[in-house]
């Protein structure tokens, strides 16, 4: 049992962290050895298992990811920008594979990721479902193949308590459509159109945000010509998708070398 790789969950009372360690623990290839949570949560010094209202899992959640990176070979990290970016640092000390589900991350974010990526293997993505990796190949394979004639337009829509938008997943999948016609996304993104905004510039990658109620996530590429429309689309129906896509990077990095990976890579697409 020992040798499998031991796994930390950042943000461990969360939607996404009750998920993942409710995965982790039924796991029969890895083990939960860390739960953390902010500084002054009220579930630190509590069995994660009890917190959560189940079984206790012999695991009591903390506030030290320097104590818990130590004795894990995997961190899994849907947190926020800021704990990623320091839990980035920490975990390649510890040379443990750091699993990024976080969205929101800015540029000098990922800079910082990227040089941590130089020590030991991080897996970031925007979406850990295989369904929205394979999206995200057709995205680019049908922008390559269609010219500007064809307005792109990324509709998504998440539950209500999501605070980032468009997506992760949405600008996942504007990146797909812009590399496949050959364009920097910063320079054709256009996204919450209001008022008189004018005609819609060719070539334009449009992007719209859906909250509401307790959507997991739905995402829609269209791709709109005068006379016809091509819609690529995902649907996630529950959140144990991205689960299991966490768990199978944390696995797969075990032996890679250091590097900046994504969910394409783990799925060998």
């Amino acid at each position: 049992m020992t040798d499998m790789p031991g796994i930390v969950i950042t943000g461990a009372s969360g939607r996404m962290g009750r998920m993942l360690v409710q995965s982790v623990a039924s796991s029969d290839a890895c083990r939960l050895v860390g739960a953390l949570e902010r500084p002054g949560h009220d579930w630190i010094g509590r069995d994660v298992g009890d917190a959560m209202g189940g079984a206790a899992l012999g695991v009591a959640v903390t506030d030290d990811p320097v104590a818990a990176f130590a004795q894990a070979q995997a961190v899994i990290d849907f947190s926020a920008p800021a704990a990623t970016v320091q839990f980035a640092g920490l975990a390649a000390q510890a040379r443990a594979v750091h699993v990024i589900g976080t969205t929101g991350l800015s540029a000098a974010d990922i800079d910082a990721i990227d040089r941590a990526a130089h020590h030991a293997v991080i897996v970031r993505a925007g979406n850990m479902s295989l369904g929205v990796n394979l999206l995200t190949l057709l995205t680019r394979k049908v922008a390559a193949a269609l010219d500007a004639d064809f307005d792109i337009e990324i509709i998504e829509a998440h539950h209500r308590h999501k605070v980032d938008a468009p997506s992760g997943t949405a600008l996942m999948l504007g990146e797909a459509a812009a590399q496949g016609r050959g364009v920097d996304l910063a320079d054709v993104r256009d996204s919450g159109r209001d008022g008189m905004t004018g005609a819609r510039k060719r070539g334009d990658i449009g992007f719209h945000a859906v909250r509401g109620g307790d959507i997991v996530g739905d995402h829609d590429v269209l791709f709109a010509a005068d006379g016809e429309q091509i819609t690529l689309r995902h649907r996630a129906t529950d959140r144990s998708v991205f689960a299991r896509g966490a768990l199978k990077a944390a696995l797969w990095g075990q032996d890679k070398t250091p590097g900046h990976y994504d969910m394409l890579n783990v799925l060998g697409l």
